[in-house]
């Protein structure tokens, strides 16, 4: 029987394909006794036999896909499977105790873990890591349960997810993954703006995907309009299946202003640029005619890895951007770790409410040795192309003052010691705190531009935490006390002669373009797949039109008098 569950539409397009449940599975253990030891020793051989299979296959996988270096982890899960000193004390424990497999391998796992968890020594840390990877592969399958490994998906899927880790969206492969449903989350959370840059349909915070849809169901992820449709029926799918050509058409004509300067239609020019996480995000923006790359987010080089990485690999990142990028602006955001973004090797205090926490600049402030590898990285490649360096989560101008000092600091020493440094290197602030904002007339003073990140500065705003479904009401873009702040901001830019652009969601988005466009926004940052839906939506925009009607907007009471104004205007 068809079922159809309502979310939030996070990435364009439509997707039919069959489920794949990407859940943990529960690996609760039970003590139990057994009768017959050694038929639950035969039992943990064989989970192990199965264990040793599937890491090599994944250990190949890898090796072809990501290199001899991403391999090397899985040669080291496959080393502790064939370690004596563990598997010996779990046969052991069996025997002697008469107890289940699974209690045998959870009791002597833990005690591995735990003694090398205290010790000094890294090495022995990361082993660890290492024993609890992979007795819990062991454990699914003494449990009968399996665990999911989205790289070795090799049909075409649509993801099911309670939510997905900025990891997992990395793990993902576009040629099989065609689009992905989430239970919690919001057009700003991080698997929504993944799925933006990989350019796969996704409808998220549907509160049931994970209740609702088994392995291998047939879905239809509808991202035009936030649904997704259960074992459709025969009938739906040609329905969706023309919807689908007929997008696809509809992109085809867009594609046409790939080569085209983003200019309204009355001659007002402003800069179209996209959101980035790796290098790999390049072709995308050229292909969608970006005009410059208004956010790289420089923590997706630290994610997914058990090291921070060193100066050199950052360099070369950094480089392959400025270079890809040919001359074209390219705002490079500091790390801005923390909050929803964590990276496991940095032993960070667990804090309640993270968001408002020791993340960003304040990190990057306090770890003075993670800030300066990462500053010098970005000014030796400073050199290859036309890079601005922002700094996010600025909430004083001491700490602008501080970051920008730590990067003249390491310029000078740069210089002296011969590397090539770009002369006149743009440094810039996110503003994402409201005091920011009502203070950008002072930073106007001192910084060279200002990118403005919605994303945060609405849930700093209105108190409302964008990841959390029961208040999504409140994470309203076009709120007019959040057009005001965004009003203030590009009008103190202006005064002193700096530019003003945008890098959070609410950049690309239909509804505020014309708004944004009015209040006089230079840079717009967005999705790359969303440029030329945009580009074609301000061609047909009068810029002096658009500024009468943000002016009026502004004095409205609430967010619905504001979308009704914007739609009124838009359809003239």
């Amino acid at each position: 029987m068809s079922t159809m569950l309502k979310g939030i539409a996070a990435s364009n397009g439509i997707a039919i394909a069959k489920a794949y449940r990407l859940i943990e599975p529960d690996l609760k253990v039970e003590k139990q006794t057994a009768d017959n030891t050694s038929e639950e020793t035969a039992r943990f051989q064989e989970a192990l036999k199965v264990s040793k299979e599937e890491l090599q296959a994944i250990r190949d996988k890898a090796d072809k896909d990501l290199g001899p270096d991403k391999a090397a982890i899985f040669d080291a899960h496959l080393l502790v499977l064939s370690d004596p000193e563990l598997i010996s004390p779990i046969e052991d424990k069996i025997k002697n105790e008469q107890v289940n497999a699974e209690f045998a391998l959870k009791e002597t796992a833990d005690m591995f873990i735990m003694m090398f968890e205290q010790m000094d020594n890294e090495y022995m840390k990361e082993r660890a890591a290492d024993i609890r990877d992979v007795t819990k592969r062991v454990l699914a399958h003494l449990l009968g349960v399996q665990i999911p490994n989205p790289s070795m998906i090799s049909e075409e899927v649509i993801i099911i997810a309670e939510d997905l880790t900025p990891s997992d969206t990395a793990q993902l492969n576009r040629t099989y993954v065609k689009g992905f449903t989430t239970n919690i989350g919001g057009r700003t959370s991080h698997s929504a703006i993944m799925a933006r840059s990989l350019e796969i349909p996704a409808v998220v915070g549907t509160k049931e995907a994970t209740a609702s849809i088994q392995n291998g169901d047939l879905v239809i992820v509808d991202g035009l309009n936030g649904e997704v449709h259960i074992n459709p029926t025969p009938e739906l799918v040609t329905k969706y299946e023309q919807m689908h050509a007929d997008y696809e058409k509809q992109k085809a004509e867009w594609a046409k202003l790939v080569n085209e300067k983003t200019v309204s239609a009355d001659g007002h020019h402003v800069e179209l640029a996209a959101n980035i996480g790796t290098p790999g995000d390049l072709e995308s923006v050229k292909s969608n005619g970006g005009e410059a790359v208004g956010l790289y987010r420089t923590e997706f080089l630290y994610m997914g890895r058990d090291q921070l990485p060193t100066e050199d690999e950052q360099f070369e990142a950094y480089k392959a951007v400025l270079e890809g990028m040919e001359g074209k602006p390219v705002v490079v955001r500091t790390l801005d770790i923390g909050g929803d973004k964590e990276l496991p090797y940095l032993d960070l205090p667990k804090e309640m409410n993270p968001f408002l926490g020791f993340r960003a600049i304040r990190l990057c402030l306090e770890e003075q040795g993670i800030f300066r590898t990462q500053l010098r990285a970005l000014l030796r490649a400073s050199s290859y192309g036309n890079l601005k360096i922002m700094f996010p989560m600025i909430a004083t101008l001491d700490e602008f003052r501080q970051a920008k000092a730590i990067l003249e600091e390491e310029k000078q020493s740069l210089i002296e010691s011969g590397v090539k440094v770009a002369g006149k290197i743009e440094t810039g602030i996110m503003v994402e705190i409201p005091s920011t904002a009502v203070m950008a007339d002072t930073f106007a003073k001192e910084v060279d531009f200002f990118s403005i990140g919605t994303n945060d500065l609405i849930q700093y705003t209105m108190a409302a935490d964008r990841m959390n479904e029961r208040v999504s009401y409140l994470y309203q873009p076009y709120n007019p006390a959040i057009l005001r702040l965004v009003k203030m901001v590009i009008d103190a830019a202006h005064k002193e002669g700096k530019w003003a652009g945008m890098c959070g969601e609410m950049a690309g988005d239909e509804t505020a373009i014309p708004l944004l466009l009015g209040l006089g926004l230079d840079e717009f940052s967005m999705s790359a797949t969303s440029i030329l839906r945009a580009r074609s939506l301000i061609r047909n925009l009068s810029q002096p039109e658009m500024e009468e009607l943000a002016n009026r907007v502004l004095s409205m009471s609430t967010a619905d008098e504001v979308v009704q104004a914007v739609q009124a205007a838009v359809a003239k």
